[in-house]
C-alpha cells in the first residue's frame, strides 16, 4: 500500500505510519460588501482569496515490541511531525512541505501545475495507550496544513494580465467625473468613458452613494477636458 509522504523543503521525508482514513480540504474568499442606496442587497466585490487548508488525523502505534521490556516511545515518531513547526536555521522559518500519496499525487483540490507548498499551521496530539511505566505507545495527531505560496509561485500558476474588467466606483460627496477618472485612470480627461458607460445625461450631476461602472480603456483616448 502506498503511504502518505510529508516532504519538507529542508530535512528528511516523513512517511506516515498509517494512512489517514479521510482528509478535508477547504478554501474561502474574502469579499467586500458595498452598500448602494435603493438596492435590496449590497454589491459583492472580490478582495482576495484565502489560503487553502488540508486537515487530517494521523495514527501512530509502537506496540509491536509488546507492553513490557523494550518499548518505543511513540513520540519518537510523532516528534518528526512536530518538528515541522520549529524554525529551520537555514530558512529562518518553519519549513514548507508538500504532501504526496501514491499515484494520486498531491492532496490539494485545485490541481496546480507545480507542487503545492504548504506549512503545518496547527497540531494537537492525543495519547491513548501506555506501557506499565507510563511510556506513550499510541497517539493520534490532528494536523492542519495551510497553503503557502510565494508571490512568484502564485504568478507562475495563474499569470496576471493587465486589468481589463469593468470596476464599480461608489460616488462620494464632492466627487466629479474628472476626479474619478484621475483616481481610476490617472487621467482626469478620460471622464467621458465613465459617462458613456453609465448613460449619464448630465455628467456634472453625480449623486453620492450611486455606483458607477468604470470600464477599461483599451486604446488611446481623446482629450475631452474636465467636468
Amino acid at each position: 500500500m502506498q503511504r502518505l509522504h510529508i516532504i519538507p523543503e529542508r530535512g528528511a521525508t516523513i512517511v506516515a505510519m498509517f494512512n489517514p482514513e479521510r482528509y478535508t480540504v477547504s478554501k474561502s474568499l474574502q469579499l467586500a460588501e458595498i452598500g448602494i442606496p435603493g438596492l435590496d442587497s449590497p454589491v459583492v466585490q472580490y478582495v482576495r482569496g484565502q489560503n487553502e487548508k488540508i486537515s487530517m488525523e494521523l495514527f501512530f502505534d509502537t506496540t509491536d515490541a509488546g507492553m513490557v521490556g523494550d518499548v518505543t516511545d511513540v513520540r519518537q515518531q510523532t516528534g518528526k511531525v512536530y518538528a515541522l513547526m520549529k524554525v529551520n536555521g537555514e530558512l529562518h522559518a518553519p519549513p514548507r512541505v508538500t504532501l504526496s500519496w501514491g499515484l494520486g499525487g498531491q492532496l490539494t483540490s485545485y490541481g496546480a501545475s507545480i507542487p503545492p507548498w504548504l506549512v503545518l499551521e496547527q497540531i494537537s496530539e492525543e495519547f491513548n495507550l501506555f506501557s506499565p511505566d507510563g511510556v506513550p505507545l499510541r497517539a493520534r495527531l490532528n494536523v492542519t496544513f495551510r497553503e503557502a505560496w510565494t508571490i512568484e509561485e502564485q504568478l507562475q500558476v495563474t499569470p496576471r494580465h493587465s486589468s481589463d474588467r469593468t470596476k464599480l466606483h461608489t460616488v462620494q460627496r464632492g466627487e466629479t467625473l474628472s476626479l474619478i477618472a484621475y483616481q481610476e485612470y490617472q487621467s482626469p480627461s478620460d471622464w467621458r468613458a465613465i459617462a458613456e458607460a453609465n448613460d449619464l445625461a448630465n455628467p456634472r450631476l453625480l449623486t453620492p452613494g450611486v455606483a458607477l461602472a468604470v470600464p477599461p480603456i483599451t486604446g488611446p483616448t481623446t482629450n475631452s477636458g474636465t467636468v
